[in-house]
């Protein structure tokens, strides 16, 4: 999910003060798609959207830029750490329309019918995500929109191919799926928006390519294995002597030099649909 934990199944990557920097940026490298994403489904001025699994607000405030002060935005989150900083940020922003709830959004209600549900890095890390976009089509007024964001980690390569490089997405991918969480969700938001109702079904990918000059690839890599390090040695996919995580981050990007090789993350995908009239 989008930087925080959004519901009771746990955020396998924590939510310490390392790994909230670490959503920062990564918000940061993804803040473009985003946005690409939300124009492109149709958020516009006056609409009423609830963005699921806020956590630290940015996609809340985005949507919020977007329906403006006619408008008004709704970030749900589990998180009451993530959800403390997201309120500062809005409100340091004069974002007074977008507000922010402390709730379960695998369960949450809205008390009306709103225009569009918007979620990012959600569907990745909750237990169910069919029975997710389910549930909240009961929370869309008819012909509404909900558009879910999220990565496909089956996207992710590198060119020419770097076996340390490769090797550092196993784990990840792994320790994943140990976790319960779907690294790969992004290729099937289409797919769960269909067989949950939705019609008109648009989906498509972002993906950027990272010079070997770059270090936001090696960056980006070894922070999410950092976070993920004690799930990785606790469900035995590799060993921290396996790991070296204090010098990961100097060795990808020594690798990637060497090979001149070209980064492709994790692609962003999105999907966006409309309720039943």
């Amino acid at each position: 999910m989008d930087e925080h934990t959004g519901s009771k199944q746990q955020y396998v990557l924590g939510n310490a003060e390392q790994e909230l920097a670490r959503l920062d940026h990564q918000a940061g490298t993804i803040e473009r798609p985003t946005r690409l994403f939300l124009q492109a489904a149709g958020l516009k001025a006056g609409m009423r959207v609830v963005d699921l699994g806020s956590g630290l607000g940015h996609v809340a405030r985005l949507a919020g830029e977007l329906v403006g002060p006619t408008g008004s935005v709704l970030g749900i989150d589990q998180s009451q750490d993530a959800l403390a900083v997201a309120r500062v940020r809005t409100e340091r922003a004069g974002m007074s329309h977008v507000h922010f709830v402390q709730d379960d959004v695998t369960t949450w209600r809205s008390p009306e019918p709103v225009d569009a549900i918007v979620c990012r890095l959600l569907l990745f890390h909750v237990a169910d995500p069919a029975a997710v976009v389910r549930h909240h089509l009961d929370n869309l007024r008819p012909g509404a929109m909900f558009l879910a964001i999220d990565f496909d980690l089956g996207g992710a390569r590198f060119e020419p191919p770097v076996a340390l490089l490769e090797e550092t997405v196993g784990w990840v991918e792994k320790a994943f799926r140990a976790a319960g969480a779907w690294p790969r969700i992004g290729a099937r938001l289409g797919v769960l928006l269909e067989e949950a109702g939705f019609s008109r079904v648009t989906t498509f990918g972002v993906q950027p390519y990272i010079s070997f000059l770059d270090r936001n690839g090696p960056a980006f890599l070894a922070g999410v294995v950092r976070s993920l390090a004690p799930a990785i040695i606790r469900h035995g996919i590799a060993t921290a002597e396996q790991l070296q995580v204090a010098t990961l981050e100097a060795r990808i990007t020594e690798a990637v030099r060497q090979a001149g090789a070209v980064i492709l993350p994790p692609t962003v995908a999105g999907a966006w649909g409309y309720s039943p009239a």
